[in-house]
């Protein structure tokens, strides 16, 4: 078997479009686990995170909003998440100053930005949870669901 050849890592000089390049000079790499993508990474990966980010691209909700928009998230964890989403730019908490106080939260611009992408992880997710349960339930009673592979 040959083995392919491995590509050359991108020097701090060359063009990768789409990619940021890190106040070191180095571009934005994922794989790599001294990046602080992969922080973002984490953030954008987070179950909680695609359904907040998917029920505020419908507008500003408040608190209360989300908590019952979001069946299963508990307060401690939408508190946790939506000040962790507000710190990385993507939420922003507005408060009126009235009283009752009234708070509510919306997708900044740059949060705006993964509407499209965490609306295909969650398409992805209902298209194919009966092929999971499937593979899930082949390989908890012992047979390989996998056709033509060894």
């Amino acid at each position: 078997m040959t083995r392919q050849p491995t590509r050359p890592r991108p020097r701090p000089g060359s063009r990768h479009p789409g990619r940021a390049r890190l106040a070191d000079g180095h571009l934005a790499n994922v794989y790599s686990a001294a990046c602080p993508s992969r922080q973002a990474l984490d953030r954008i990966a987070d179950k909680w995170t695609v359904l907040i980010v998917g029920a505020l691209e419908r507008g500003p909700m408040r608190f209360g909003q989300l908590r019952d928009a979001i069946d299963g998230i508990s307060e401690k964890m939408l508190t946790q998440t939506l000040r962790s989403l507000e710190r990385d730019g993507l939420v922003a908490r507005h408060d009126h100053g009235s009283t009752p106080p009234q708070v509510d939260y919306r997708l900044t611009e740059l949060g705006a930005t993964l509407t499209a992408p965490v609306a295909a992880v969650r398409a992805w997710a209902e298209r194919y949870i009966v092929e999971i349960e499937t593979a899930r339930a082949a390989h908890d009673s012992g047979q390989s669901p996998r056709k033509g592979n060894t």
